[in-house]
């Protein structure tokens, strides 16, 4: 692009002045540049940048596919640490099938002791914990109210658990069923009925 007065063409003194886009397709014809040529320079960066976040995104892509195959690893083998502990229990309770009828009572009595002390502490350290709930308040979280009884002890209190119920890591895997004491009834006692 030639800036000049169209007044003046013949005048020695008019100035040609190139532009950017002429100045860089001239310089890469000549097959140099500027070593100070910010278009130049912008290319490079441009690239630079570019590559720089294709590395980026292909180090994400890898980092998303491994924790997903950690995740399929966890859900598949996370009970693995879990059934080594029940194995003991399992070999203790063939054990006992097998001695059968040859050993006295008193033995396997012992013997099936030690096997719930087993199973007990497996589950302990699996996080799994007993939920006893007698003479507490009833909480519907963690218990499931089978009857009320009328009682002497106070209303929504558990009288007795039919089933134990158990939590692993503070959530219910299995509410305990309870019976619920509830108040006398007034008029059975004004009556003279039994209660």
């Amino acid at each position: 692009m030639t800036v000049s007065d169209p007044s003046s063409q013949d005048n020695p003194s008019d100035i040609a002045v190139p532009s950017a886009a002429e100045t860089g397709s001239q310089a890469a014809a000549a097959g140099h540049s500027a070593p100070d040529d910010p278009l130049q320079k912008a290319l490079a960066d441009a690239a630079e940048m570019k590559e720089a976040w294709m590395r980026a995104r292909a180090e994400t892509e890898n980092v998303r596919r491994q924790a997903q195959v950690d995740v399929a690893k966890a859900h598949k083998y996370a009970i693995e640490k879990f059934a080594a502990d029940l194995l003991a229990v399992k070999d203790a309770l063939e054990q006992t099938l097998v001695a059968g009828a040859t050993v006295p009572a008193e033995t396997l009595r012992s013997g099936a002791e030690l096997t719930l002390k087993s199973l007990a502490a497996a589950f302990s350290r699996a996080g799994i914990a007993e939920i006893d709930p007698v003479g507490q308040k009833f909480d519907p979280h963690t218990q499931q109210a089978m009857q009320a009884v009328e009682s002497d002890q106070a209303p929504n209190t558990v009288v007795t658990v039919f089933q134990r119920g158990y939590l692993i890591n503070d959530r219910v895997l299995r509410p305990a069923l309870v019976t619920v004491a509830k108040a006398r009834d007034a008029g059975a006692e004004a009556d003279g009925r039994p209660v």
